[in-house]
């Protein structure tokens, strides 16, 4: 296992900011997006460097767990206390943050500020191509509703080789940058067709409204969300884009406290019984959380159902596939097999 010196997290660190630079082509407003959105998200949730978790044995060990947006089973379990409750009984305690995306949470994986999280297909392959200090320990979706291409309802785009030349806003190196090269790729169409704006979801959503995007590829609750309130309509593809996304845990933090990754996916399984078992009182505690409506919740709850289970196949050759077309496209710079990393040990233990 390679330590990550100081030097050594800030080349890292580089590397990834290097990406998703690269992904984007649009230096200006990447930075803009890490330096406003990833910063506060993690000042106002507290997020701590996980040095602590090298304490001796004696102290209890700070684990860093973030919410990487959407309707994660993570936020019931913040809600009510699950994780704090178990680890309390490991000699540990949780700090949280929170992201808008897998781009600046990367970033502070990398810096040591996040120990267990989740990532979309987008940032999970870049990361695996950085060669990032992560690993994968379970499949939490299968992705089959992810990402979709939305615009404005009077909009002459109606299919996709409409979308050629004109102006398209999406968070870039996520599940959306990944949806829209395959869709596109599918129509003989490049990402290079289009022009790309990089903007995080509510800067995008601010952007879409005020007619600065011919088009967004956003996911839920900004899909269902703009359709239900008429500000948006879907462009539909013939294509199946799987997107399925990974539960992750730091390389050193896994290596340290290897008991604590399978209590945290432990845990993780009982938050997805819990809200499934309790949909009224789940749908409310997300609807407190992010403002939405509690009928707009239950829509975009039924779109998705929340697992936790070892990488199926399918999932695998979903990801595989994905990097390929990433890697063809120049969107990552060097080919992954992406089974090699997963561990499925941690999520075996915890489902047994």
């Amino acid at each position: 296992m390679v330590k990550w010196t100081r030097a050594g997290l800030v080349m890292a660190l580089a590397v990834i900011l290097t990406f998703v630079v690269a992904a984007c082509g649009d230096k200006k407003d990447n930075a803009k997006d890490h330096s406003a959105q990833g910063s506060s998200s993690q000042t106002t949730e507290g997020a701590a460097a996980s040095d602590e978790t090298s304490k001796p044995s004696g102290d209890k060990v700070k684990v860093n767990i973030a919410i990487n947006g959407g309707l994660s089973p993570l936020i019931i379990a913040k809600e009510k206390g699950f994780y704090e409750e178990a680890f309390s009984k490991l000699n540990a305690e949780v700090v949280w943050s929170k992201f808008p995306s897998g781009p600046p949470l990367l970033e502070s994986l990398v810096a040591g500020r996040v120990d267990l999280s989740f990532l979309g297909d987008g940032a999970t392959i870049a990361g695996i191509s950085n060669k990032l200090p992560f690993e994968i320990i379970g499949l939490n979706s299968e992705g089959k509703s992810g990402a979709r291409l939305l615009v404005p309802p009077n909009s002459p785009i109606q299919k996709l080789e409409d979308v050629k030349g004109k102006t398209i806003g999406l968070p870039k190196g996520t599940v959306a940058n990944v949806y829209l090269i395959k869709v596109l790729d599918a129509v003989g169409l490049s990402i290079s067709d289009v022009n790309i704006i990089n903007l995080q979801m509510d800067d995008a959503q601010a952007a879409f409204e005020s007619g600065k995007l011919d088009g967004w590829v956003a996911w839920d609750p900004y899909i269902t969300q703009n359709v239900n309130a008429g500000k948006a309509r879907i462009v539909e593809s013939d294509t199946e884009v799987l997107s399925p996304t990974s539960l992750i845990a730091h390389t050193k933090f896994a290596k340290e406290h290897p008991e604590l990754v399978v209590e945290f996916l432990k845990v993780y399984k009982q938050t997805v019984d819990y809200e499934l078992a309790h949909e009224d009182e789940s749908a409310q505690i997300f609807s407190d959380q992010t403002k939405m409506s509690i009928d707009t919740v239950k829509q975009v709850l039924e779109n998705s159902t929340p697992i936790l289970s070892a990488y199926t196949q399918a999932a695998l050759d979903a990801q595989q596939a994905s990097s390929d077309i990433l890697y063809e496209n120049k969107f990552i710079k060097k080919q992954i097999s992406f089974k090699d990393a997963v561990n499925d040990t941690f999520v075996t233990e915890a489902l047994k």
